[in-house]
């Protein structure tokens, strides 16, 4: 128990790290995933194919190789990028692309009748957007939004590999030092945590958007 409690704060200082990356990726990510999904879907058929394009990359190549081509690619063709900017990059392009597909599919759920009346009422594609159809589509997105919150907690590892001292990296650096598996298990139980308090989180909120299911 002494040794847990003496490596507590270099964990904690790796929590940091892993926090950020989490925190910037989230701020970012979903905006930008609202923006391609209302691309995705606005009936323009050259964006449509670009963003369909875009997607499909970044939905079908590992993370980790994204992360590695934004850090040692683009240096090629003259764009240099520090190891936490590079991983926030490549994680913010990662994760708009799952978050643009599940609110695509939050805003295709939504029946034809309410785009009708909407533009009975006079109101345009935007007006439409923000006050009718992405109110409801929250409800039905939680879920899916849910799972990939939890998936970037576990991710923010992959960071590591860019040398960046997060919560994994910190553990194994203290594991090769001290010849004992136990900063393992504390990143193990932080990991469990983070995701326990999302769990509870978006429980709480599927709940509360629960109350206006017809």
């Amino acid at each position: 128990m002494d040794y847990v409690i003496r490596i507590i704060p270099q964990m904690l200082e790796g929590c940091i790290t892993s926090a950020q990356v989490f925190l910037i990726t989230i701020v970012l990510s979903i905006p930008l995933g609202v923006l391609l999904s209302l691309g995705r879907v606005s009936g323009i058929k050259i964006l449509q194919k670009v963003i369909g394009f875009y997607v499909w990359v970044l939905r079908g190549s590992p993370l980790m190789l994204q992360i590695f081509f934004v850090y040692f690619v683009l240096p090629s063709v003259g764009i240099r990028l520090p190891d936490f900017e590079s991983a926030i990059v490549a994680f913010v392009l990662n994760y708009a692309a799952y978050f643009c597909e599940i609110f695509r599919a939050g805003i295709q759920a939504i029946p034809k009748g309410q785009y009708e009346a909407a533009h009975t009422l006079g109101m345009n594609y935007v007006q439409t957007m923000r006050r009718i159809i992405l109110p409801q589509v929250i409800r039905i997105i939680l879920p899916p939004i849910s799972n990939e919150t939890i998936t970037l907690v576990k991710d923010t590892s992959l960071v590591y590999v860019l040398a960046m001292n997060d919560l994994m990296r910190t553990a194994r650096n203290l594991v090769q030092r001290d010849f004992s598996i136990m900063p393992f298990i504390v990143a193990a139980v932080f990991y469990l945590a983070a995701t326990l308090i999302l769990t509870m989180i978006f429980e709480r909120l599927e709940k509360h958007y629960s109350r206006y299911e017809q």
